[in-house]
């Protein structure tokens, strides 16, 4: 079968196939929306080029080397409700190099505590929601008996919310949280220790539309919703490497190093996309880049107010590296209370480390105070946290401390920026936009940028006449 075979053709809306008889489409940007949309318009038939300005595929979640060591660029993880991200996992055959817990265990470590050290852990067991989470609150050490009671009438209020409602938008988190009893303790200690790393903010600068989206999918939508997955290889094993056997397997052209530099209508019908050399044509372009990048590229009259997109703002994510001569955390990874230090993982096996030592990253969201401290500074600050967090660190010895910084990672989850999120159509027939960045319901994470792809391959291949599924459909 080829193709093209098996795919309904409902009045081709006007699409020009070229010499070959197929549609043809570009997907400008190689992260995973780009890749996520050229691997659904490619599966459906369509002839597609993908052209990323950067050597590699993957966007911000890449891998690089440095030394015998390849180093993620930052830490991330994803959920099991993230079936979007999933899908793309299994898609590009990746899925056992980046297994999901087998049930939520995040070990959370208070060093302010006035009594010492002392470890609790946020675990769930397989009673249905929102049972699943009350054993672990119940004994959950770094909030007082009042406010794990708290916690559980905020919770039950959560739930009844609609995250897609408009007016939650508006406001700010901390001022609904609040509105419902929670202290600055149970803040700091439960709703922005998973909010700070969902949303890449703190709760008075995060929309309540997308809190409520990540705490009611992730925790009140069913027991195993929270169950974290990481990458176990580097990213760019699972982002680059895989990806692009995935998208050559499709017949996907993939153009690296190559930026588009201007998108215009063509005079006969569709569009040309024009490159340093070359002018390509395309019935479809999906546009999947940053939305400032976006702006520069956008043709007149595609957005009502383009300036919009300017609008959205960004927000940072810094990564701190340390290898130690020996090992000096058994677990994981673990979160930490009392201390800057936020999110700590072990990867030592998947960056390839030798030698008997061992390599932790420290992710530090909602970076905007420390995103351009320099590197000693940060090593003075953190490696003494490490020791007060990590017993075993304080005497070992440090091959290497080592910074990464994204300084405009994710969009900036404030309040109101619903509404400046423009959806995959725009008003110019043929031109899609794909991105964590559009309105996807999601903050800007790996399970949003999918899922802005499966948006934008679907409303091109609806305009082109062709059959789409979702994925997430069928999943369901």
């Amino acid at each position: 079968m080829t193709a093209d075979e098996g795919y309904a053709t409902r009045g081709n809306a006007g699409a020009r196939t070229g010499g070959s008889g197929r549609t043809r489409a570009v997907v400008v940007g190689g992260g995973l929306a780009g890749v996520t949309s050229a691997l659904q318009l490619a599966d459906a038939g369509v002839r597609v080029t993908l052209l990323e300005g950067r050597p590699r595929l993957g966007g911000l979640a890449f891998s690089f080397r440095r030394g015998e060591l390849s180093v993620d660029n930052g830490q991330h993880v994803y959920l099991r409700c993230c079936t979007a991200y999933r899908w793309f996992l299994d898609r590009i055959e990746g899925a056992h190099l980046a297994p999901v817990q087998d049930r939520l265990d995040v070990p959370v470590l208070d060093v302010g505590h006035p009594r010492g050290p002392r470890l609790g852990r946020l675990r769930r067991t397989g009673l249905p929601v929102p049972l699943h989470l009350a054993r672990s609150l119940a004994t959950y050490p770094h909030l007082s008996l009042a406010e794990r009671a708290s916690v559980g009438r905020a919770a039950l209020a959560l739930k009844k919310l609609d995250p897609a409602d408009p007016a939650l938008d508006g406001i700010d988190f901390a001022t609904w949280l609040g509105r419902h009893g929670q202290s600055a303790r149970t803040v700091e200690a439960l709703w922005d220790l998973v909010g700070v790393a969902t949303l890449n903010a703190a709760a008075p600068d995060a929309s309540m539309g997308l809190a409520a989206m990540v705490f009611k999918t992730g925790l009140l939508s069913e027991p195993g919703a929270a169950d974290i997955g990481w990458a176990h290889v580097p990213l760019g094993d699972l982002h680059d490497t895989l990806a692009r056997k995935a998208l050559d397997a499709a017949g996907v052209r993939v153009e690296v190093r190559t930026k588009a530099e201007r998108i215009m209508r063509a005079q006969e019908g569709g569009w040309t996309v024009q490159v340093p050399g070359e002018t390509l044509e395309a019935d479809a372009v999906v546009l999947a880049v940053p939305q400032r990048e976006a702006r520069e590229l956008l043709p007149d009259g595609a957005l009502d107010d383009p300036d919009r997109l300017l609008d959205i703002g960004t927000a940072p994510i810094l990564n701190l590296h340390v290898v130690y001569d020996r090992k000096v955390l058994r677990r994981p990874f673990f979160t930490a209370l009392g201390s800057p230090v936020q999110w700590v993982f072990d990867r030592t096996e998947s960056s390839g480390l030798t030698g008997g030592g061992q390599y932790l990253a420290i992710s530090q969201s909602a970076a905007q105070a420390e995103i351009d401290e320099p590197v000693a500074v940060l090593r003075e600050r953190y490696l003494p946290e490490l020791e007060r967090l990590l017993p075993a660190a304080r005497g070992a010895g440090v091959r290497d401390f080592f910074v990464t910084r994204e300084r405009t990672a994710t969009f900036a989850p404030t309040p109101g920026v619903g509404r400046l999120r423009p959806g995959a159509r725009t008003h110019a027939p043929g031109l899609y936009l794909a991105g964590a960045w559009t309105a996807t319901g999601w903050p800007a994470t790996m399970e949003g940028a999918v899922r802005s792809g499966f948006s934008a391959a679907g409303a091109a291949l609806s305009a082109l006449g062709r059959r789409y599924e979702n994925p997430l459909q069928e999943a369901a």
